[in-house]
């Protein structure tokens, strides 16, 4: 069966104070128009806002054109593996799951009732972020916790950013002319929040984001990989409270409680003046990335590319360096020359005669939702 990616799709990524949005025509490669509403009280007059924007003379954007639209939602649990058509019962599913992502799936789903409101002619279709990772072996996402407590309040592993690694994953296939059935790739999402995967086959086997987005690479403000014990030393001995716990690591950590700065470009900036909080900080970023290549190439046996992509990834070029850096013997060697400054487009950064080839891929995630919404309904 040939499935049918074009149209013309509302994207819509609502967050608790924010709702960015993106209208997307598949055909063409640049959003027909995109925005930003802030300072977000009631979704439905965010809602109402981007309509009127988009209903100016001079948007665009024809409305009574569009084919879907199309919702992000952070976590679709074990329930949800794919694109899924919304309706009342797909709502209270994802209500039920905000236990698992209170900060972000109570506003994803707000977004969404307020557009079925808004929109009630068309198709609404939610695309999860851990819907990627639901190809993830039993081995893969299982914890070592004892089953019956793991079953029963759901604790797994669960990955995050799935629209952009497959968005990414499918564009190096395509930019190395391979079949992403015959590749095995890791691909490297370094942004405010970082993750890894490993996709092989085209499908995600392995990911460094866990049961929530705190786990895995070292990030902005979270910390990423600890032990689990540090927050029992910390109630024991500082008297923290389990919220105070969660601040330090979601909010307070990762590069900014290492080095007071949470943007990548002041943090080099401090470290190029003598700081060595910051050389330190970006000591450990880098020796965390590389230690997931490592264990990523080791668990699929093979590797035949890495891929950066997301806002540190696609700009920073000594990240990207000093990351690979020391990883030769496993065939992985970076250019310098090629790697040099920030990349706009698609980009191979490695040298004519490294086994894996390494690319700096531009991720997409608005149009990757607009793709898959759009072939759920077709």
């Amino acid at each position: 069966m040939t499935v049918n990616y074009e149209g013309l799709a509302l994207v819509l990524n609502c967050g608790s104070s924010s709702v960015k949005y993106q209208v997307v025509d598949t055909t063409q490669d640049e959003p027909l128009a995109s925005g930003l509403v802030e300072r977000v009280t009631q979704h439905t007059e965010a809602i109402r806002e981007i309509i009127a924007s988009l209903s100016e003379p001079d948007s665009g954007v024809d409305l009574s054109k569009l084919t879907v639209v199309g919702h992000r939602v952070v976590q679709g649990g074990a329930e949800f593996s794919a694109p899924t058509i919304v309706d009342d019962e797909v709502e209270k599913k994802i209500a039920v799951l905000a236990t698992l992502a209170p900060l972000h799936n109570p506003a994803n789903l707000a977004g969404i009732t307020a557009a079925r409101a808004a929109f009630p002619e068309l198709p609404h279709v939610v695309i999860f972020d851990t819907a990627f990772h639901s190809t993830l072996p039993e081995a893969a996402y299982t914890y070592a916790i004892d089953r019956r407590v793991a079953q029963e309040h759901g604790v797994r592993r669960y990955g995050f950013h799935g629209t952009s690694h497959s968005y990414v994953s499918r564009e190096t296939a395509a930019l190395m002319d391979r079949d992403p059935a015959d590749l095995s790739m890791i691909v490297l999402h370094l942004g405010n929040g970082a993750s890894a995967t490993a996709v092989q086959g085209g499908h995600s086997v392995d990911t460094s984001m866990g049961l929530t987005p705190l786990e895995g690479l070292v990030m902005g403000t979270r910390s990423g990989d600890i032990d689990p014990a540090v927050s029992l030393h910390l109630a024991r001995t500082a008297g923290m409270t389990i919220d105070e716990v969660d601040a330090l690591l979601n909010r307070q950590s990762g590069m900014l409680g290492m080095t007071g700065y949470s943007d990548m470009r002041d943090v080099w900036k401090a470290a190029d003046e003598g700081s060595r909080e910051a050389q330190l900080g970006l000591e450990v970023y880098c020796r965390r990335i590389r230690g997931y290549v490592g264990q990523y190439f080791a668990q699929m046996g093979a590797l035949d590319a890495i891929t950066f992509t997301a806002g540190v990834g696609e700009n920073d070029d000594l990240v990207r360096l000093h990351s690979l850096q020391g990883l030769e013997a496993l065939g992985i060697v970076i250019d310098p020359e090629r790697n040099a400054g920030r990349k706009k487009t698609a980009t191979l950064i490695s040298t004519d005669d490294s086994p894996v080839q390494i690319w700096v891929v531009p991720t997409n995630e608005e149009r990757e939702i607009a793709l898959q919404s759009i072939a759920a309904v077709s």
